[in-house]
């Protein structure tokens, strides 16, 4: 693990870019930037027109390590390069943005309220990789429907397991066990949530650290302890289908906690703006967030 990158994570001030939309969302993140299915025929011409969406927002000037603390990544886009170097080094090396990789693939059908993660069949292999293209972290989602306690519990469960994997890797990994905001009863769930949570972090290994990324929550500064919580490197919030100005607007009023945003992060931008349009909207856009999560 690299101590500089653990530091920066810890306690440095800006926010996560998620840059991670895999398979089933790279269409729908592609018609957003303005790229339509009729410009591709295949999956390797999809993912690299992502990637180039990507290279863009990752070498544009706003992209800066003043605001952004780290980039998360989909595999496919680990295993490309910018100028030359793998994605993962060119963040570090030319960025001081600190890398992480989303493994996760996808979510299992709703039970109990929940959906578990699909079981991750070559995690070993794929952590390996990871750790061979210098990549500091990674990230899984669970998505939680309902105030179920039982499926609340197999949740954290999962993600807590999963991650001690990770963690012997010499990986950190956030586990994201994400609460549905159109829940009728998110603010129960995230009670039920904070609990289930606390009592996995009671039982690891004194060394063992974690991150969590959760829905920004009903009740601000409710994660106040999992964030003071000596295990937890940081806690960062998704923006979960809000605006980007609803998402900064909850962000702002929740102390400590900081914003790692996808769907929010490239709102605004298009495949045909020229550059000098395109970095004016994403320093718009990452000033903004960077504000909010610096409260």
């Amino acid at each position: 693990m690299n101590n500089e990158q653990l530091n920066r994570m810890h306690s440095g001030k800006g926010f996560i870019a998620a840059l991670d939309q895999s398979g089933g969302s790279t269409p729908k993140a592609l018609s957003l930037y303005g790229v339509v299915e009729s410009n591709y025929t295949n999956d390797e011409e999809m993912y690299t027109l992502v990637h180039e969406m990507r290279t863009r927002i990752i070498k544009s000037l706003a992209f800066d390590s003043q605001y952004i603390l780290g980039a998360i990544l989909f595999e496919n886009t680990m295993d490309r390069k910018i100028d030359g170097e793998w994605t993962a080094d060119y963040l570090w090396e030319k960025k001081k943005i600190v890398p992480f990789l989303k493994v996760d693939k996808g979510l299992a059908d709703l039970s109990n309220g929940v959906q578990l993660m699909k079981p991750i069949s070559n995690l070993d292999e794929l952590l390996d990789r990871a750790v061979a293209r210098n990549i500091f972290g990674t990230k899984m989602r669970s998505v939680i429907k309902e105030a179920n306690p039982q499926g609340i519990r197999d949740v954290v469960k999962q993600q807590f397991e999963v991650g001690k994997q990770i963690f012997a890797k010499g990986l950190v990994p956030i586990i994201e066990p994400e609460v549905d905001i159109y829940s009728s009863d998110k603010e129960k769930s995230e009670q039920i949530l904070k609990e289930e949570i606390q009592k996995q972090l009671d039982a690891l290994d004194k060394d063992v650290k974690v991150m969590l990324k959760l829905s920004i929550p009903t009740v601000n500064d409710f994660y106040k302890e999992l964030i003071d919580d000596p295990h937890v490197v940081r806690v960062v919030a998704l923006s979960g289908g809000y605006s980007r100005e609803d998402a900064n607007d909850k962000l702002s009023q929740n102390h400590g906690l900081i914003a790692s945003f996808s769907r929010a992060l490239s709102e605004g931008l298009f495949a045909n703006q020229s550059d000098e349009e395109f970095n004016k909207e994403l320093t718009s856009t990452i000033k903004g967030i960077y504000d909010a999560s610096i409260t």
